[in-house]
């Protein structure tokens, strides 16, 4: 049986934030205040449909857009990582779960050819309209309540899985990479013979520690921190016999 790996995309897989980064395509590199504040803290795939509404009214087009994101800088060592997962599709499924969007993912790991390491890519599906405008829509609707309205990870993750069993694929473990708030949900459905990997210094890593020193047993899976792809290429190499 293979290994499932599970990757995040912002702040995992690249070493920024996809829908932060998109703003340096704008005339200023910086949104106007009234954008800015129009976020309160719930919504941001609604805002970013608005930001990217605005981006759109400001002449720029789809070939401005992917050049300034496909100079978004990967995580150290994830390259490497990626074309070893590749190389090694006999002992490795492997997924993405992101926040971000189908369209800023597919630019951004086609600059680097990484693409061909992921069976599937989860994330808000984008495109451009008839003016040329990039749109968002939500990626799914789900009865979570501690996920955003338009993405649980944990259900993605649930049906993949369960998905993947009716066609007669079975994984031996579960290897969970990510790094933010909306990969808690996620690890938390994970059982004792699968893998957290939450990078090192980031909200994850904070969240789960906080889990642990106050004795919450949902956190069943081992919990190895990293913080480059070359400690997680490290690790993976046990389970591609090299």
């Amino acid at each position: 049986m293979k290994t499932l790996l599970v990757f995040d995309f912002d702040h995992t897989i690249i070493d920024e934030n996809s829908d932060t980064w998109v703003v340096r395509c704008t005339p200023e590199n910086k949104l106007p205040h009234w954008l800015r504040k129009s976020y309160q803290g719930k919504g941001w795939n609604e805002y970013m449909g608005r930001v990217l509404g605005y981006i759109g009214a400001q002449g720029i087009n789809e070939s401005k857009m992917k050049q300034v994101m496909e100079a978004i800088p990967y995580t150290p060592g994830m390259v490497n990582l990626l074309q070893f997962i590749c190389q090694n599709k006999d002992f490795f499924d492997c997924i993405i779960i992101s926040d971000s969007n189908t369209v800023f993912i597919d630019w951004i790991l086609k600059a680097t050819e990484s693409g061909v390491s992921f069976n599937r890519i989860f994330s808000n599906p984008a495109g451009f309209d008839d003016q040329g405008h990039l749109t968002l829509q939500s990626f799914h609707s789900h009865d979570c309540s501690q996920c955003p309205d338009n993405l649980c990870k944990k259900k993605v993750l649930l049906d993949f899985v369960d998905d993947q069993f009716k066609a007669g694929v079975r994984y031996s473990r579960t290897i969970y990479i990510g790094d933010g708030g909306n990969d808690v949900c996620p690890t938390v459905g994970l059982k004792t013979f699968d893998i957290v990997m939450p990078r090192k210094g980031y909200r994850l890593e904070k969240q789960l520690h906080k889990m642990v020193s106050e004795d919450i047993d949902s956190i069943q899976p081992s919990v190895i921190v990293w913080s480059s792809g070359e400690e997680i290429l490290s690790h993976l190499r046990k389970y591609a016999n090299t």
